[in-house]
């Protein structure tokens, strides 16, 4: 008896060993790897533009292709009030209109990845105007801005006032990134760069500056207006120039002291491009309170000045002519205006921000012929104030504008980039696949390669088959451990020596 139970649990350690190897090798053999999806990245731009400022909050999967971002708009917030260099008197309230929109942002962002959502400021011509009339001013809204964005549990990477080549090679970045011209998704579903791709250019207005930026047929002539930006592993190389007090509402500041010095001593002043019937009224103060155009030595802050509008389309575009200095160059014949070198525009272009805003208004967007364009703005610039007032609900300060900024653009198209011949190929666009077309999206995927990225989670599995057999072996390996157990626990071998 004894002799049989030895031999019996022998024989179940002997099976329960092959089992175990049997198993073992099941789970070492054909295995197959997965990659689960990438987690989403969240990252946020405040653009704070000489008007007004506004939160893009973009997102990527966690994975890169070629250590760049593949990027795409989730939210966008409108802080109320002016950009943030109108508070140069009141640093603290610029950083309090931001609030609003971080809590929208704060309830967008996944909890558990607030803490590495990286959020940057960006500030342009408006910003840069106030730092060269009063820097400690700008350094104060500045850090006021900064305290109250640290004050959230985001990843802050600061607030900076971004150079005008800057401004002018992140919105070339975004114009091509949209129009799937550095990467695109292929049939076979994954990211490749587009054969016989078309780069564009792009074509920004603001308030302040504005700015052009395309890749020559030619090489740069100078260095100074060049960039190189590396993206999706391929290097570029771009032409890209700002314009600072060249803006829409600079130009239109400039344009009213140009009209009154010209004046001399009739008042009230005459202005071509407002509307017959129109009157604007102004305080010297307000009136020259701008770097960007020249304050009399002396003069009254508190006397006033009236515009009053005489609905002169031809005399309007030649004072436009007058202010925007197409004349000087030193590289000729490759100039843009203001004496800056510009090599032979090439390719398509979108103009957006001011560019598509006056146009679309006028009903030109997203194109039209040249004699279109120039029909319309002379019929547009004709009419009465009365008649405008009551054909469009807009405040008075978009629509007085409205005639000078159009024949404003024209002059800079034409006159001063050069655009005569390749008109057609302007495209005035606010948006490209329900995404905004500006600087802040290429600021987003150029800073994208520096946010490293995530590692991929693995899963490790086998065909339901072997899974299968894996789960009988190991059980059956068990149950037999668990009789040897039982056999070993009512086995006494005192009971077999009893019964001799």
């Amino acid at each position: 008896m004894k002799m049989s139970m030895v031999k019996q649990a022998a024989m179940a350690v002997v099976a329960m060993g092959c089992m175990a190897v049997i198993a073992l090798i099941l789970t070492l053999v054909q295995h197959h790897s997965v990659d689960l999806p990438h987690r989403m990245q969240y990252g946020m731009v405040f653009d704070a533009g000489s008007t007004h400022t506004s939160l893009y909050m973009y997102r990527w999967p966690g994975n890169k292709e070629n250590n760049t971002g593949v990027v795409s708009q989730m939210l966008v917030c409108d802080v109320d009030g002016n950009g943030i260099s109108s508070y140069a008197q009141d640093p603290p309230a610029a950083g309090l209109s931001l609030r609003k929109c971080l809590d929208s942002a704060l309830a967008v962002v996944p909890a558990n990845q607030l803490r590495e959502t990286p959020v940057y400021l960006g500030a342009t011509a408006g910003m840069r105007l106030l730092q060269l009339q009063n820097q400690p001013q700008s350094d104060q809204v500045l850090e006021q801005v900064t305290k109250v964005i640290q004050g959230y549990p985001f990843d802050f990477r600061g607030a900076r006032i971004l150079s005008g080549m800057e401004e002018g090679a992140y919105g070339w970045i975004t114009t091509n990134y949209l129009q799937e011209g550095f990467i695109k998704h292929g049939f076979e579903g994954g990211w490749v760069r587009p054969k016989g791709r078309k780069i564009w250019g792009a074509l920004d207005m603001g308030g302040s500056s504005t700015q052009i930026a395309f890749t020559p047929s030619q090489p740069v002539r100078d260095p100074a207006s060049a960039l190189g930006p590396k993206l999706y592993g391929y290097q570029y190389e771009v032409y890209t120039h700002s314009y600072l007090c060249y803006g829409k509402e600079q130009t239109m500041r400039q344009l009213q002291v140009h009209l009154l010095k010209m004046s001399g001593s009739t008042r009230p002043v005459k202005h071509p491009c407002y509307h017959l019937g129109d009157n604007l009224t102004l305080t010297l103060g307000d009136l020259y309170d701008s770097p960007c155009v020249a304050r009399p030595v002396t003069f009254d802050p508190a006397s006033v000045v009236t515009f009053t509008g005489t609905s002169e389309p031809l005399q309007c575009l030649n004072q436009i002519k007058n202010i925007t200095n197409l004349d000087a160059c030193s590289l000729a014949p490759d100039c843009g205006f203001n004496g800056v070198y510009q090599p032979p525009v090439s390719g398509n272009f979108f103009a957006f921000s001011a560019y598509y805003y006056t146009f679309d208004f006028l009903g030109l967007a997203p194109q039209s012929s040249l004699s279109q364009a120039t029909t319309t703005i002379n019929t547009f610039c004709k009419r009465t104030w009365n008649s405008l007032k009551k054909e469009y609900a807009v405040k008075d300060k978009y629509l007085r504008d409205y005639c000078a900024s159009a024949n404003y653009i024209m002059t800079v198209l034409l006159d001063g980039y050069k655009f005569n011949q390749t008109w057609g190929n302007i495209y005035f666009q606010r948006q490209v696949a329900d995404t905004d077309i500006g600087w802040t999206l290429g600021y987003m995927l150029n800073l994208t390669n520096m946010i490293p990225s995530e590692l991929p989670l693995v899963v490790t599995g086998v065909q339901r088959s072997q899974w299968a057999a894996e789960v009988f072996f190991i059980v059956f390996a068990v149950f037999l451990s668990l009789m040897v157990l039982v056999l070993m626990w009512l086995w006494n071998p005192q009971d077999g020596q009893g019964n001799k």
